[in-house]
């Protein structure tokens, strides 16, 4: 017995539902990073750690206690200019760890990204870290960013939402004048 092969709209609308999925499913994991096992999300903003994460790179982090943190690791951790420029959140820096350091009863870490010459010049300190990278989504941080601008809200979230409530009104009017026509007929 041959297996049946499906026909050609259903292969689309298979491929079709596949290529949304991929599309989706980074930006979910993204919005609920414990869905991959990670604790927060953040996406990457310099090349600082290439070529394993570029700028636009999205990373899923997992709260990690510090004393399972050692030399190798990729690490998140608040920058020491805490505040951005903006006022805004704190700044938050993705480097790989070269060095454990125990000093005055604390642990330190010193950081160093792959793509720069020479460690950074602050330690960091364990309670600046908000743990390890466990994955990374290569270039979804670029839609990210796009879609918190003013701009990208307004294609990704306005534009969508105003279609749908268009093509909803379009059905319910071609609903009713369905109704009316059906029922100005005469009856035989």
């Amino acid at each position: 017995m041959t297996p049946e092969i499906p026909d050609r709209p259903t292969t689309l609308r298979v491929l079709a539902t596949l290529v949304v999925l991929a599309a989706v499913v980074p930006f979910v994991v993204f919005a609920v990073p414990s869905l991959a096992g990670a604790d927060q999300s953040y996406v990457v903003l310099s090349s600082s750690m290439s070529p394993e994460l570029r700028a636009g790179d999205v990373i899923l982090v997992a709260e990690t206690p510090t004393d399972s943190i050692s030399t190798g690791d990729v690490i998140t951790f608040r920058s020491s200019r805490a505040p951005t420029a903006s006022g805004g959140d704190a700044e938050y820096v993705t480097h790989r760890v070269v060095e454990v350091v125990e000093r005055d009863g604390g642990t330190y870490f010193r950081t160093k990204g792959d793509a720069n010459d020479a460690p950074d010049r602050r330690l960091v300190p364990s309670e600046a870290v908000a743990g390890k990278v466990v994955f990374s989504l290569p270039l979804a941080g670029h839609v990210v960013v796009f879609a918190r601008s003013q701009l990208g809200f307004a294609a990704l979230v306005v534009a969508p939402l105003a279609l749908l409530v268009l093509t909803e009104v379009r059905s319910l009017v071609g609903a009713a004048r369905g109704k009316r026509d059906a029922s100005e007929e005469p009856k035989p």
